[in-house]
């Protein structure tokens, strides 16, 4: 059993950390992908005074297409407002994985500065490492006026249900000044204007190699810059934290790790890469042995953005479904007698070939993280990641949460045995051929930390 010394250290840090007031007020949830496109060209049109786009990539389809349109036509009807969008560096200057070569987004935002030149909307890349997989922009929220529109999201066809299909995450508007100038102040004092940090959308970009060391420089860097606030709220009411970290000794990793023992009767995870990082995996096992619930919403493999169905060519990226599999199968079988018992529940997620991008945590009913960080060792060493911690002692979001929770179990189902899970014996033969390949030369456990 967790000693109360230690739980009160854990508890010591969440009471410890600086807290925003918060009105429930303005706290919306939205429950729907269609939804989020809905509100968020909503928002940028009826935006006055500031828009800042944070995301791994904004993509030259529909979707994409549809939100930049908006911003260059906000930008129009007020010249004065402060616009930008902000994406990752080498992600935005290669196109999709898999895909053939084409003109990539970086080119597309180029384009449309051209056609536009009497209204700016700046596009930054951000290079969080010298080579995309070692590390990408990984930080969400749209700061919008004196709202943060936060979302797990990307902003493309599927994120944004253009068409038939989506993709499934979480999406909470806060409204909430302190909150949005610390979001996005910091992102003008440590992204806009660092050394390694270029324009996407002019010609004549430096290529990486010639800027990597200005790279290294501002990935040191970041490891130091947390957000910075004066907290105005007590632990005894409604109140946000924003958190920012790169690397597994950042705030952000000390707080999930903190948080997770803090549960009294009841911890829900949501992650769409089932690959824990091992002190996440200790963490749940000691609120198992004592009695306390575990919850865990993961994707189906066929849910998975990576999945491949049979009958399209494989190519390589199409594995990784089956390897979170392969980690949950051995997860749970490690487990067995704690599901048997009621107390470990996991579901997986699957609503035709829609997929799911669901991140977060819930700890009882009091706290709730907000976070685009997958839980997984990427995210704990390599990327640039935040999230936002909710507070919520006195139970004023209990129906928004309860309606989003519910309505993210309503595509799932209940493992009861490990074994209703595919081995690798019931994968397809490409499929298994190249894993076991991957272990005869031990690469597998290099890719688990790397994706």
């Amino acid at each position: 059993m967790l000693s109360k010394f230690k739980r009160n250290k854990h508890q010591q840090h969440l009471a410890q950390l600086p807290k925003i007031s918060q009105l429930a007020t303005d706290v919306t949830t939205l429950y729907s992908s269609a939804d989020f496109r809905e509100t968020l060209l909503e928002k940028i049109a009826q935006a006055t005074s500031r828009i800042c786009i944070c995301a791994l990539y904004l993509e030259n389809d529909d979707g994409g297409r549809a939100v930049l349109n908006a911003l260059y036509a906000a930008k129009r009807q007020r010249p004065e407002m402060d616009i930008s969008v902000l994406v990752d560096w080498h992600r935005a200057q290669r196109g999709r994985i898999g895909a053939a070569a084409a003109a990539t987004n970086a080119d597309w935002y180029c384009q449309l500065a051209n056609d536009n030149p009497d209204s700016i909307v700046p596009v930054y890349g951000i290079p969080v490492n010298t080579r995309e997989a070692l590390g990408v922009l990984h930080l969400k929220g749209f700061v919008i006026d004196d709202t943060v529109f936060y979302s797990g999201a990307s902003l493309n066809d599927v994120y944004l249900h253009q068409h038939e299909k989506y993709r499934y995450d979480r999406y909470q508007l806060i409204r909430n000044p302190l909150l949005a100038d610390t979001m996005f102040n910091w992102i003008g004092d440590h992204l806009k204007t660092a050394e390694g940090v270029h324009r996407l959308d002019q010609e004549g970009r430096p290529k990486s190699p010639e800027i990597k060391n200005e790279i290294r420089q501002f990935r040191q860097d970041l490891r130091g810059f947390n957000y910075q606030f004066t907290g105005n709220a007590n632990n005894e009411e409604l109140a946000v934290t924003p958190l920012v970290g790169l690397g597994k000794r950042s705030l952000l990793n000390k707080t999930i790790f903190h948080l997770m023992p803090c549960t009294e009767q009841k911890l829900t995870i949501c992650t769409p890469y089932f690959n824990l990082p091992a002190i996440l995996v200790r963490n749940i096992i000691q609120l198992l042995r004592d009695g306390k619930s575990v919850e865990i919403i993961i994707g189906d493999k066929t849910a998975n953005d990576f999945y491949i169905p049979e009958d399209q060519p494989f190519k390589i990226i199409g594995a990784l479904p089956y390897l979170y599999e392969i980690n949950l199968r051995r997860f749970l079988s490690r487990l067995q007698y704690y599901v048997t018992q009621g107390q470990l529940t996991v579901r997986l997620w699957k609503d035709g070939d829609n997929s799911y991008h669901l991140k977060g945590m819930w700890v009882d009913d009091e706290w709730m993280l907000l976070t685009g960080n997958n839980l997984n060792p990427r995210a704990w060493r390599l990327d640039l990641e935040n999230a936002v911690l909710i507070h919520d002692p006195l139970q004023e979001l209990a129906e928004q949460r309860e309606k989003e929770l519910a309505l993210i179990r309503t595509h799932t189902t209940v493992v009861e045995h490990f074994r209703e899970l595919d081995s690798i014996a019931d994968y397809p033969l490409k499929v298994r051929k190249l894993i076991r390949r991957l272990r005869r030369i031990r690469i597998d456990k290099l890719i688990s930390r790397i994706l």
